[in-house]
């Protein structure tokens, strides 16, 4: 059978309600955490990883309702992990944590978190080296690939802010757990005008953005099950990560030919049908979401999770590209036909350099090769703080 689009993908289910029950009542509570914990068990069955934070549970004061959806995810993971696909990767939870988690954790998870802690399932992320909710929210941002939104308040808008600067897609559910001005349902509104929903995540079929948010306008009267399966098509259909495109475009050039035959024998094949990403290539054929062409490259380019830097035939859109990718920090492959004279001041980046000799398999080997060498290369100049 073949694989979902969510196979590996890592969700990320982030959302609160508040202290004040007029603006959540129990009965819709009670409906957001029957769909987080249904929407967990089917994540799961199509193979999907997940983010999630490890913190205390604070409940509400006026019904004793837990105000956060995390434990939920948790619980249900660990309840449900017999369905998950065979050759599930292993490192199912991003576990998302900071100074203070081992006297947070609720007493009737403890033993949950204990057992996932030495586990092989969980990749634990230490966020303590800040005390700043926003510093976690960070790591959380850029360890997810798709966030999924229910109620919250100004955290889940910077949320879903950081998300959205990096590329990847916000999906916003209507629960009625927050008041209208903020949260979910702010991002929600905001969605369902005029053509923002664009803005919110982009779809590989013929359905349109705006068409998807209308299906996930759900009313109350509307089962969980149903729901569940309109996320679940939603999230199967949201387009891959993008590995923007930096080469040589011009047909007239007497290097083109060979360009376009490496990217159409091996890239395309090895980074799309391989590695899960959608190649942009801005080349005037492409959707344009920008009026402007350079604010068409350079707003995708940023947006995008890995750069393919190819800079055979020397041009400088090509190096003014590549040092957008460079200083943004993204991780960047760069790429040369064999013969290319480097400029200077990249000469000592380690690149590939690509021939037209050989089979297709061997090129593709050796692409696949130089990819698993550089893929987490650390940017030109990393982070440092001015006070350890």
């Amino acid at each position: 059978m073949a694989r979902s689009p969510l196979f590996g993908r890592r969700i990320h289910i982030a959302g609160s309600i508040p202290n004040e029950a007029k603006y959540a009542s129990a009965e819709e509570v009670g409906r957001a955490r029957q769909l987080v914990e249904s929407l967990v068990k089917e994540l799961l069955r199509k193979g999907a990883t997940f983010v999630i934070p490890v913190d205390a549970e604070k409940v509400r004061e006026s019904d004793g309702l837990p105000i956060c959806f995390d434990w939920l995810v948790w619980d249900t993971i660990e309840k449900n992990l017999a369905n998950r696909p065979a050759d599930a990767i292993s490192s199912l939870v991003i576990a998302v944590k900071h100074h203070k988690n081992e006297e947070q954790i609720p007493e009737q998870y403890q033993s949950l978190w204990d057992k996932f802690r030495g586990s092989p399932l969980v990749q634990i992320e230490s966020a303590a080296h800040w005390n700043m909710n926003s510093k976690r929210m960070e790591v959380q941002a850029r360890c997810g690939d798709i966030l999924i939104a229910i109620g919250g308040g100004e955290g889940v808008l910077f949320l879903a802010n950081l998300y959205h600067d990096a590329g990847k897609p916000v999906v916003p559910l209507n629960f009625k757990l927050c008041s209208p001005n903020t949260g979910a349902q702010k991002i929600f509104d905001y969605a369902q005008t005029s053509n923002h929903a664009r803005r919110l995540f982009q779809t590989e079929g013929g359905t349109p953005t705006h068409t998807w948010i209308n299906r996930l306008d759900f009313p109350s009267r509307k089962e969980i099950t149903e729901r569940v399966l309109d996320i679940i098509d939603l999230l199967e259909d949201i387009s891959p990560p993008k590995a923007f495109v930096v080469r040589l475009l011009n047909p007239a050039h007497p290097e083109y030919l060979d360009v376009q035959t490496f990217f159409d024998t091996v890239v395309q094949p090895i980074v799309e049908g391989k590695f899960g990403y959608k190649l942009t290539v801005i080349d005037g054929n492409q959707v344009y979401d920008y009026a402007r062409i350079d604010e068409e490259i350079f707003a995708k380019l940023h947006r995008s999770s890995v750069v393919i830097a190819d800079i055979t035939g020397c041009r400088p859109n090509c190096y003014i590209e590549l040092g957008y990718a460079f200083g943004r920090g993204l991780p960047t492959m760069l790429l040369a036909k064999d013969g290319t004279d480097h400029p200077f001041d990249i000469y000592s980046f380690f690149g590939h350099h690509w021939k037209t000799t050989g089979t297709v398999e061997e090129r593709q080997r050796e692409f696949s090769k130089h990819w698993e060498a550089i893929k987490n290369r650390p940017p030109l100049v990393p982070m440092e703080p001015l006070i350890p």
